[in-house]
């Protein structure tokens, strides 16, 4: 995980007032070097054994030293509750820094879980760093709580991978946790809730459209006409205006069907979660039709040049697919576009999750999303939407799980800052649960022939989680130190 970079821009901004006028002050050498814990807080779970935890700097260490840690402990005792690597026997650790460095790592190891009804916590203070000009600031201590308690806050950087935005990541900052799938993974997803729905993966740009005359798998190829052609409309992607367009077989469907020409009316998942690109599926055979999928846009293999983004690879080609309902159980048939037999297999509504995903290229269920109540916000490198663009850096929040979330456009006058915005100033009303993108690409700017997007910083946002924990959020970062993008970072705190 990446250094706080807020912290180090309100430490930078703090050591620039802060400084005198003389020549002394502009050699690197005389600079402070800032030292803090990561995060604020680290709870555990009933079945975690061991958390890292973090001290970052400032800046690359000018030197090796070491940072001496004091602890105090609730209800704990080392050696028998805890212990930590390195050791801290004697009521502090000692833990090394090495020059060159952004930050340095100690393990908090639990041993046992404490008896129902009590509590066990620990308190790490920053005692001491014995580098040339080193300063503590910002999070001076850190407490570890030994049962699960809603993090206090803290800074998370997504781990999409640079800018081939391979990864999707799933956020659950009560926990600070994130949980990273390769975006081309799946393809279906098959939704566990009353309603029997399927959404497309739009990370891979993929599309959907029904073919309505045919329920047989083996009657649709590439070669496939309609008796009666379909009376569409198509998204002109110039004048972003819909026109009519007559299609008479597959091949001519493909064209609408495929997100880089045009769609034919909502055929790609709506971004919003309002509408989805197959219709819900009936419990009665006949009404469920075969459905031409677009697999979408592989992942390229090739970073992008610095500040751009390269996240078009292969195109993936072709499917087949027709749903069914058996009882509450989906029955899933799948082959390549030109097949002459299809595969079968069924998927359960796992009530513990969202939406079961499915690979149709693997043939298997597979593993995405977390939970239903441990995330928060899923970012996903890319996202294509029903009306034909696709953007990047794109944020949505969980409302499937329970999760509300709004935005608060700073305009200096009428709302609190991001620092001064507490609990009392949260509006109930006006966090949404049913739209997902409030968040979408709204944090930065778009690029444009100025260059690359940039990080917007009017603007933060206020999440409410399936557990009533409020939290305030921005984005912090959009680059990494070497201005490649695909590295965002975002700092949150808990309102109480």
């Amino acid at each position: 995980m990446k250094n706080n970079q807020l912290l180090i821009k309100m430490l930078l901004l703090l050591f620039l007032v802060s400084s005198c006028s003389s020549e002394d002050d502009n050699n690197p050498d005389t600079q402070e070097f800032v030292v803090a814990f990561e995060n604020p807080s680290v709870s555990f779970s009933e079945t975690d054994e061991t958390k890292e935890i973090k001290l970052v700097f400032s800046g690359a260490a000018p030197e090796s030293g070491i940072a001496v840690i004091n602890y105090t402990a609730e209800n704990a005792d080392y050696g028998a509750d805890f212990t930590t690597t390195p050791s801290a026997g004697t009521g502090s650790l000692t833990v090394n820094i090495v020059a060159g460095t952004n930050q340095s790592v100690f393990t908090f190891n639990k041993l046992q879980n404490p008896i129902e009804g009590t509590t066990k916590s620990v308190t790490f203070s920053l005692a001491s760093i014995n580098i040339t000009n080193a300063t503590i600031s910002g999070n001076k201590t850190l407490a570890v709580s030994f049962t699960e308690t809603p993090a206090l806050g803290g800074s998370i950087a997504p781990e999409t991978g640079g800018s081939t935005y391979p990864n999707q990541v799933y956020i659950d900052l009560s926990s600070q946790t994130q949980t990273a799938v390769k975006r081309d993974a799946w393809e279906l997803s098959f939704y566990t809730g009353i309603e029997n729905k399927v959404f497309l993966n739009p990370a891979l740009k993929i599309t959907a459209a029904v073919i309505p005359e045919f329920t047989d798998m083996n009657e649709v190829t590439s070669e496939t006409t309609f008796d009666t052609p379909l009376e569409l409309q198509s998204l002109n992607l110039e004048t972003f205006e819909y026109e009519d367009v007559i299609v008479s077989n597959i091949e001519e469907y493909k064209v609408g069907v495929k997100l880089s020409y045009s769609m034919y009316g909502p055929y790609a998942d709506a971004a919003d979660g309002s509408a989805t690109a197959i219709s819900e599926v009936s419990t009665t055979d006949a009404e469920n039709k075969v459905y031409l999928v677009h697999m979408g846009i592989g992942i390229p293999n090739e970073p992008a040049e610095p500040g751009g983004i390269n996240t078009d690879g292969e195109d993936r080609g072709w499917y087949k697919i027709r749903i069914l309902m058996d009882g509450d159980v989906y029955k899933l048939q799948y082959a390549e576009l030109d097949a002459t037999t299809f595969l079968e297999t069924t998927i359960a509504k796992d009530t513990n999750l969202n939406s079961v995903a499915f690979s149709l290229t693997n043939g298997s269920e597979i593993s995405v999303e977390p939970a239903k109540d441990a995330w928060d916000i899923n970012l996903s490198g890319v996202y294509a939407t029903e009306t034909g663009p696709s953007y990047t850096d794109y944020a949505v929040h969980n409302t499937l799980g329970g999760t509300g979330l709004y935005q608060i456009i700073n305009d200096g006058v009428d709302v609190p800052s991001y620092e001064d915005f507490s609990l009392d100033d949260i509006v109930e009303e006006s966090l949404e649960f049913e739209t997902r993108n409030v968040i979408g690409s709204n944090w930065r700017t778009g690029a444009g022939p100025g260059g690359p997007p940039s990080l917007r910083d009017d603007r933060y946002y206020i999440l409410k989680d399936a557990n009533d924990n409020y939290y305030k959020l921005r984005f912090t970062a959009l680059f990494n130190e070497s201005g490649e993008r695909g590295y965002p970072e975002l700092e949150y705190s808990l309102l109480q």
